[in-house]
Formats: C-alpha cells, sequence, structure tokens
C-alpha cells in the first residue's frame, strides 16, 4: 500500500516552524510531547506513529491532511481549497497581524497565484 503520509513536508514544516522560534529539536519534542528520538527518526526519512503525528500536527496548528498523500483518483485536485482558502485561517490565527495586514498578505499571494498560473499556461 503506498504512504498516505508525506513525512518529508510534515518535517520540513516543523523545521521550519522550529526555526521560527528559535527552538532546539529537543525543545520542540518537549513541547509537542513526543520524543526527542521521534523527530531525530523523522530527520532520517522515517514516519511518525499515529499518535506522533497527532501530537506534531496539533504542536504545528495545521490541519493534518495538509500531510496527507491522495491517492490516485480518490480526490481530484480541482476539489481541494485554494491556497488562498487555505492560508486564510492561518492568518487569522496570527495575533501580531491587523486584520488590514491579513487582507493584505492575501491579496499578495492572490495576485501572484494568478500571475504564476497565467504564466504556466503560456499567458
Amino acid at each position: 500500500m503506498p504512504a498516505r503520509l508525506n513525512a518529508t513536508r510534515l518535517y520540513a514544516a516543523l523545521d521550519a516552524e522550529r526555526t521560527a522560534r528559535r527552538l532546539s529539536w529537543r525543545q520542540l519534542a518537549a513541547e509537542a510531547g513526543v520524543s526527542a528520538s521521534l523527530v531525530s527518526r523523522m530527520g532520517n526519512g522515517h514516519r511518525p506513529d499515529l499518535d506522533g503525528f497527532i501530537a506534531l500536527v496539533q504542536w504545528l496548528g495545521l490541519p493534518a491532511e495538509t500531510f496527507m498523500v491522495w491517492p490516485e483518483g480518490v480526490r481530484d485536485k480541482s476539489s481541494r481549497p485554494s491556497l488562498e482558502a487555505q492560508l486564510a485561517p492561518l492568518l487569522r490565527a496570527e495575533e501580531e497581524l491587523s486584520e488590514a495586514d491579513q487582507q493584505h498578505v492575501l491579496d499578495v499571494v492572490g495576485i501572484t497565484l494568478r500571475h504564476m498560473r497565467a504564466k504556466n499556461k503560456g499567458g
């Protein structure tokens, strides 16, 4: 059975958040409630167990679906929420950003994505 968890994506998200918070891997593990050996094994390409996965995505504050791999034909790309729709709740959770700042980020991302999509379509 093919893997349904993109552990590489999860590890990259953990590393980005760890760096942003200026934490060591050991500190991240303690905050998330997992063993330091779990995050170490993930760094070597291993997947976390279910409880570890849940603890880590809760620590990140991201939906578990962010790290799921959908088997061919199970979920059409067009049925996924847009990146803007996925980004909005993350921005709303940022207490340091005003509503105007949040909207500005969404506007910039939206404009950038439209430009990239048009460019990729040859437009």
